[in-house]
């Protein structure tokens, strides 16, 4: 905790999440030996083109925004008119990130805990039943995905104090009316994008364990490391841009 806040006040990015990040992307060299040993040719021949589809998938998913429209009124201070203009308000696909599926992960690792703990032949059968690769396992931490999305979306965006805010500073979403109605607006859009980002993280969750039991091939990497890797990466590059713009230089990917 020490060298993360260390690294988040003297370096560039979250310092915990680069240091969970280094710890993921170490183990990078092992996971290639054990695609590159594989003994299934197919596997080997797929597996790069898989790994890029679903990295692009996660990108485009994570980097996926509604944009609002925001008009500002123009307002006349003294001699002098100011204000006005267009802006836009984003909503983000993935609002929750990476924290239904740690959470739900958390939660499905009670019940093969409690069945260990019990040591007897209903626990074996009870943990056994939710193991982490069985089907009642996936359905039950898709089911708690979906509703920690929605919860920890509802918790980190509130429609009241978004519409509040804009009535205070004179903005409106053209054909619809400042407060209540505004709210209502911004909860009925965020409750529709919600939902498809909580089907792509319960995806991205459940795939490698669907295709390891299709396959039976060893993936080094699961869906929560590779939502961790790209969404701290993405975020890390978005500062480095920051800070370059700060200093006059034109960007760090131009």
């Amino acid at each position: 905790m020490w060298l993360g806040e260390l690294i988040t006040q003297r370096g560039i990015g979250n310092g915990i999440s680069l240091m969970i990040f280094a710890s993921i992307v170490s183990g990078l060299p092992q996971g290639v030996s054990k695609w590159w040993t594989s003994p299934d040719p197919v596997f080997k021949v797929m597996m790069p083109f898989l790994a890029l589809a679903i990295i692009a998938a996660i990108v485009f998913v994570q980097e996926g925004q509604r944009r609002i429209p925001i008009q500002y009124a123009k307002r006349v201070i003294g001699r002098r008119m100011s204000g006005g203009g267009q802006t836009y308000l984003p909503l983000r696909v993935n609002m929750a990130g990476v924290i239904p599926v740690i959470f739900a992960a958390s939660i499905m690792a009670f019940p093969p805990t409690i069945g260990q703990l019990l040591n007897n032949e209903t626990g074996n059968d009870f943990a056994n039943f939710f193991n982490p690769n069985g089907a009642a396992y996936i359905v039950g931490e898709t089911i708690f995905i979906i509703l920690f999305t929605y919860f920890y979306t509802a918790v980190t965006f509130n429609p009241v104090d978004q519409a509040d805010n804009l009535k205070k500073y004179g903005g409106f979403i053209p054909g619809v009316r400042p407060g209540r109605p505004t709210a209502e607006f911004l909860d009925r859009v965020l409750a529709r994008l919600t939902f498809p980002g909580a089907l792509y993280l319960a995806a991205v969750a459940a795939l490698p364990t669907l295709l390891i039991n299709q396959t039976s091939a060893n993936f080094y990497f699961g869906g929560t490391s590779l939502l961790i890797v790209i969404g701290v990466a993405l975020d890390t590059m978005k500062q480095l841009e920051a800070q370059l713009m700060m200093r006059n230089y034109e960007g760090f990917l131009k």
